[in-house]
């Protein structure tokens, strides 16, 4: 059981930082280094929008995670408001189930800290190209025989309330990943699309071929699975083009999803036509003004965290 000690508040994002040992940080630069990606693995994202298979959680703090989301029935209703969104079931299918919530971490010890995991930090840090905030986490989790599928979609189709367009997506597996249990696919170089309408999340898999170009579908038939273990993570360009299908087997797929944004993100509130979808989410502030309360942490600060070593770290 992960447990923090002491705390008076129970909204924990009243704390930007860690508030248990479950995530030991880096206490020198040089102790970045084993988490840093190679100059290759930044070329890769480059070209290909995604990159795949980073290690981020060891077995001990998958199991952790795990509890907690085990627990998750047994929460007050309190805490439960503390999230943003909280579904049991998002599925459009009545014989399909999707639980899927957003802002898990500001109840929960272990998915608070995971914002902090330093494998997490590093690589983001790396694929953005600077420093970071959290713009918010999720949690998407498909139950055995029965998990839906979440649609083909680009994430920043959703988040034009903001502005500019410098998000990251990290998706990290709480189980093994596979096709048969509804692993993500990507369509490598989607990300060099531009933006696409919005054509719904949890219904028609493939209602995004409506809006595709034909040369956009036969890309789109090049679709790759990202097959993975438990704990190990991919990361993606808001653009890029992005699903899972349903889950078959007898096994449960669970995953969290960590979106960053740039230090000087801003609302972009103005002509936003789904505001009804931001009601329980942090508050945006006015038009133009830059995301910074305290649901919007700094995750990484280059100069103090690598010092001279910036130098010498790959970036985007």
């Amino acid at each position: 059981m992960n447990t923090a000690k002491n705390l008076k508040s129970n909204d924990l994002s009243d704390y930007g930082n860690p508030i248990s040992k479950l995530f030991k940080q880096p206490q020198s630069p040089e102790e970045w280094k084993q988490y840093m990606l190679t100059a290759e693995q930044i070329k890769f994202y480059k070209e290909n929008g995604y990159l795949s298979n980073i290690k981020i959680l060891n077995e001990e703090q998958v199991d952790v995670l795990n509890e907690e989301l085990a627990n998750l029935s047994e929460m007050s209703e309190e805490r439960k408001k503390l999230f943003y969104e909280y579904k049991s079931n998002e599925s459009e299918d009545p014989n399909k189930v999707l639980f899927h919530a957003i802002g898990g971490w500001r109840s929960m010890t272990g998915f608070h800290d995971l914002l902090w995991a330093p494998a997490y930090r590093m690589a983001a840090y790396q694929l953005m190209g600077g420093d970071f905030k959290l713009f918010h986490d999720q949690l998407f989790c498909k139950p055995s025989n029965h998990g839906g599928v979440v649609a083909w979609h680009q994430d920043y189709s959703y988040w034009t309330f903001t502005k500019p367009m410098n998000h990251l997506t990290c998706w990290i597996g709480l189980d093994d990943a596979s096709k048969e249990n509804g692993c993500l696919y990507y369509v490598p170089r989607s990300h060099k699309w531009g933006l696409l309408p919005i054509t719904g999340l949890t219904g028609n898999m493939y209602a995004v071929r409506e809006v595709l170009t034909k040369e956009q579908l036969a890309d789109f038939d090049k679709k790759t699975a990202i097959e993975m273990p438990k704990g190990y993570a991919s990361f993606h360009h808001p653009q890029m083009m992005h699903g899972s299908y349903s889950n078959s087997s007898d096994r449960s797929r669970r995953a969290v999803v960590l979106n960053s944004m740039g230090p000087n993100t801003v609302s972009n509130i103005a002509n936003f036509e789904r505001m009804d979808l931001l009601k329980d989410f942090p508050s945006m502030g006015e038009h133009g003004q830059v995301l910074d309360n305290k649901c919007f942490p700094l995750l990484f600060n280059a100069d103090k965290e690598l010092g001279a070593l910036k130098k010498e770290v790959f970036t985007i």
